[in-house]
């Protein structure tokens, strides 16, 4: 997900997309582990999406 996208959510959004964004990021390592990936990048992107989301609710709490 791009930043532009994910400041257009709302806080309720960005907690669900948060919770599938780290449920298919677990499954996604969990295939991984067991036969590697064809391209092992999607492992650092959704690890990127997971913080850019987590990231937004922070400062959304802070401000």
């Amino acid at each position: 997900m791009k930043q532009s996208e994910i400041k257009g959510l709302s806080t309720e959004e960005l907690q669900e997309k948060l919770g599938s964004l780290k449920k298919s990021y677990t499954d996604l390592k969990m295939a991984h582990t067991i036969s590697p990936l064809e391209t092992p990048m999607q492992l650092r992107a959704h690890r990127k999406s997971v913080a850019r989301v987590a990231t937004e609710l922070t400062k959304r709490e802070l401000q």
